[in-house]
């Protein structure tokens, strides 16, 4: 598969000061340095310029990157300045990604990011690329089914926008539970396989199922129970198995006195974005709704966790080689056009540090190429040169359905 690394994992690569008085010298800084990383392709970060979000920093669990500032139009002279960075270092892009909650309840915010939306599918036209990726979100003041109803009415004009542009949409599916101070814990719809085909099945009423894809992330599977070979065998038995078209490699590893505390909702009280029965109105005590997936789980960049079977079958950790071997065996993909995206969240590595990130970035890009090539010769060897040759592979093997 194709490897390559979200720009997020290094937001101030290029000084504030610097980069909002010359946008795109982000990206090119960014170019650079992920050749230096080992990676192959990246997948530019996009968003609202902090002096135009609705949600500051500092309520962010992991605030995202606006290494593509879209402040101004980008046109096709800054097209050109990227495309010649991404030739001198060899590098291609992967997608663009903006992650935003783009079923907001209030119109005005929607409208703003939808707006926004609409500059990111016209950016990734002129570099060529042929996917976005990004989330749902959710109308916190209306039940999931009401939220089946708003995706219908405002959710798939973008993919028909999309859809003219020749783009196709990639939805990871983190729930986002940190979104709200509230109890709500799903705040993307597009969260796990069920709701994936609901959200399918009314995009193909409007001719735009081909432009509704999933970039999964083995991560929020771990934080919500499930395990990537049952998932991608649900997939297949229902016959949408079609519908995964890239992979942020980022982990995830559950704390289990943290379950046991709490179980897989997270803290639900005490949490400290609550100040005299009410919502905090400071965006550092909002920080603390994050408590319902922090307080048993932390992120994991691949290969910086123990190698742990138990956990593997408990669906504690990522189990990465088998995680490689079940696309190849139950997923729809064209493997050598696959795009595998390391994202970069594991806390105690969250550093702005260049110096101190690099190797630490230079080992996981190394590590999931090395993962995936292991599978990818596991998968020949037992599915191809044995089967040639009427030879059986050798015992049993992880079965969906079972951890």
């Amino acid at each position: 598969m194709k490897v390559g690394i979200l720009t997020a994992a290094l937001q101030e690569l290029t000084p504030r000061e610097v980069r909002d008085a010359d946008p795109d010298r982000a990206i090119e800084e960014w170019i650079e340095f992920a050749r230096t990383l080992g990676a192959d392709y990246m997948q530019l970060s996009a968003a609202l310029h902090p002096s135009e979000t609705d949600v500051p920093p500092e309520a962010m669990l992991d605030p995202v990157a606006n290494t593509l500032d879209l402040r101004k139009p980008f046109d096709k002279d800054r097209a050109r300045r990227v495309d010649a960075a991404l030739r001198a270092h060899k590098i291609g892009l992967s997608d663009v990604g903006y992650f935003d909650n783009l079923l907001h309840h209030d119109p005005a915010i929607r409208r703003k990011k939808h707006d926004f939306m609409l500059r990111v599918f016209d950016t990734a036209s002129l570099l060529g690329v042929n996917a976005v990726c990004g989330f749902v979100g959710r109308n916190q003041q209306r039940s999931m089914d009401e939220n089946l109803v708003d995706f219908e009415e405002q959710f798939v004009p973008l993919l028909r926008e999309a859809k003219s542009r020749g783009l196709t949409y990639r939805v990871e599916q983190c729930p986002m539970p940190g979104w709200t101070t509230g109890d709500n814990w799903h705040n993307n719809i597009a969260y796990t396989p069920g709701t994936w085909i609901a959200l399918h099945r009314i995009c193909e009423k409007h001719g735009v199922g081909d432009q509704f894809r999933i970039h999964y992330d083995p991560s929020h599977a771990i934080l919500m129970g499930q395990d990537t070979r049952s998932i991608f065998q649900y997939l297949k038995d229902t016959g949408y198995n079609f519908l995964i078209g890239g992979f942020h490699v980022k982990g995830q590893v559950i704390d289990a006195k943290g379950v046991s505390a709490w179980g897989y909702g997270g803290q639900t009280v005490e949490r400290g974005d609550y100040v005299g029965g009410k919502p905090s109105p400071k965006p550092e005590d909002q920080l603390n709704a994050w408590k319902k997936q922090t307080v048993l789980a932390e992120h994991e960049l691949p290969g910086t966790a123990r190698h742990d079977p138990l956990a593997y079958l408990q669906n504690r950790s990522v189990d990465w080689l088998d995680h490689q071997l079940a696309a190849r065996e139950l997923l729809q993909l064209d493997v050598a056009n696959t795009h595998l995206v390391v994202e970069h969240e594991f806390p105690k590595a969250r550093t702005q540090d260049r110096a101190r990130v690099t190797p630490v970035l230079q080992g996981s890009v190394a590590f999931v190429r090395r993962i995936d090539e292991a599978a990818a010769c596991m998968y020949a060897l037992q599915h191809e040169v044995l089967a040639a040759q009427g030879i059986p592979a050798q015992g049993i093997g992880r079965e969906p359905y079972r951890s």
